[in-house]
C-alpha cells in the first residue's frame, strides 16, 4: 500500500498539500483498475490533501474491494479529523458499465466484478452520494477542471495506454451517452479496409485503437519484423526473448532505428486521421493526449516528433479555420487525472443538487 498524507515533499505520487492550506469541503475520487485502485482526497479547489493506492485484488470479488476502499475513506477521514466534511464521491471504472443503474457490465480487465452493483455497494458501505463515471471519461474531467482544458468550455482527451480511451466534454458537460458508451473515441474508424487490422479489446475492424495504442504499436511492429523487416528490434522477436513492449519501439527510435521511428511516424498519422474525426463532429478547441503510450511525451525528441506528426496529418485533413482554433498538445495530469476528475465531478453534481 502506498499512503502519503501531508507530505508535499514526497514525490512517490501526486503533489500533496497541508490540510491547513486547504479549502473545505472534501471530495474523494477512488479509481479502480485491473491491479491498482487510486484514491485521493481533495479539496474545493483541486488540491490533494491525501492519496492511496492499493492493489486491486481482483480475483477476490469486488465485495472485498468495496470493503477495503471503504475502510481506507473511513480510517483516512478520522486520521485527519475531517469526519462529515466529505460529502461526496467520485467513483471511476473501467467499461463497459451501466451508469444509470450504477453497475459494471463486463469489464475485461475486472472479470471477477461483472454484473455487480458497485454504486449501490458504496452507498450502503459510505452513505453519501457516489458520482459513477468511466474511467477515461473521469480523466477527461480532471483534465478539464484543472488541467490541459482549465481555461475551455469544451475538449476532447484521447488517453494512450494498452487501448485508447476517450473523453468528451461539450460547453462543461461530459457526453456519457445514452447507453453509458458515449466518448469511446478509440472505437471510431479509421480504417475501412477489408483487411484493417482488428482491436483486441472486442471491439471491431479498423478501429483507432487497433493502430495507435501500446498494443497496436507492438502487433504492427510485430508484423513488420516477421515481414522480415530489418531493425534493432528484431532479436526481440521469439523464445525467451520474446520482449517487444511499445517503450522499447521508442527506446529504439530514440537510438535512431529507422523501423521504429516509422512505427512512431505511422501511429501520429493514424492519431491524425481519428483527431480529425472528432473535431470535424464536435469541434472542441482542444485536443488532449494523455496515458503512458506518449512515445516519452513534450520532454522527448521523439514524443515531439510523436505530437507534431498528429498536428501535420490534422492539418493536412481539416480546414484552415478549424486548425487555427484547435490546440493539440500532451495532457497534463498524468496518472493522477482519473481520481483528481472522480473528485471534481463528485464535486459538480454536489453543487448542482444544491441549486
Amino acid at each position: 500500500m502506498t499512503k502519503v498524507m501531508g507530505s508535499p515533499t514526497d514525490h512517490s505520487g501526486p503533489q500533496i498539500i497541508q490540510l491547513t492550506e486547504s479549502e473545505p469541503p472534501y471530495y474523494w475520487g477512488v479509481d479502480i483498475g485491473g491491479t491498482g485502485i487510486k484514491l485521493g482526497l481533495v479539496d474545493h479547489s483541486g488540491q490533494t490533501v491525501a492519496y492511496e493506492k492499493i492493489a486491486t485484488m481482483e480475483s477476490q470479488g469486488p465485495e472485498s474491494g468495496v470493503q477495503r476502499i471503504g475502510d481506507l475513506v473511513t480510517s483516512t477521514e478520522e486520521t485527519l479529523g475531517i469526519v462529515g466534511k466529505v460529502p461526496a464521491i467520485g467513483l471511476g471504472a473501467p467499461g463497459p458499465m451501466d451508469l444509470p443503474k450504477g453497475l459494471l457490465v463486463e469489464p475485461p480487465q475486472l472479470p471477477s466484478w461483472w454484473g455487480f452493483p458497485i454504486v449501490k455497494a458504496f452507498q450502503d458501505q459510505l452513505q453519501r452520494p457516489i458520482s459513477f463515471l468511466n474511467d477515461a471519461n473521469a480523466a477527461a474531467y480532471g483534465e478539464f477542471w484543472i488541467g490541459a482544458g482549465e481555461h475551455c468550455d469544451s475538449m476532447l482527451l484521447l488517453t494512450l495506454g494498452t487501448g485508447v480511451g476517450g473523453g468528451i466534454i461539450v460547453d462543461g458537460e461530459l457526453v456519457n451517452g445514452v447507453n453509458s458508451f458515449g466518448s469511446e473515441c478509440g472505437h471510431i474508424i479509421v480504417d475501412s479496409s477489408p483487411h484493417a487490422r482488428l482491436c483486441i479489446w472486442g471491439g471491431g475492424r479498423g478501429q483507432l485503437e487497433a493502430y495507435a495504442s501500446a498494443s497496436g504499436v507492438v502487433a504492427r511492429t510485430r508484423q513488420l519484423l516477421t515481414d522480415g523487416e530489418q531493425s534493432s528490434l528484431s532479436g526481440l522477436l521469439g523464445g525467451a526473448d520474446d520482449e517487444l513492449t511499445a517503450k522499447k519501439v521508442y527506446v529504439e527510435a530514440e537510438a535512431g532505428d529507422a523501423l521504429s521511428l516509422r512505427i512512431v511516424d505511422e501511429t501520429a498519422r493514424w492519431l491524425g486521421i481519428g483527431v480529425t474525426t472528432l473535431v470535424h463532429a464536435l469541434d472542441p478547441g482542444v485536443v488532449s493526449l494523455g496515458g503512458a503510450m506518449n512515445f516519452g511525451g513534450a520532454n522527448c525528441p521523439i514524443g515531439r516528433r510523436f505530437l507534431n506528426g498528429i498536428i501535420e496529418e490534422f492539418k493536412q485533413r481539416t480546414f484552415e479555420s478549424v486548425f487555427a482554433g484547435t490546440e493539440i498538445n500532451f495532457a497534463t495530469l498524468g496518472a493522477d487525472a482519473g481520481y483528481l476528475g472522480l473528485a471534481g465531478y463528485a464535486r459538480k453534481e454536489l453543487l448542482a443538487a444544491s441549486k
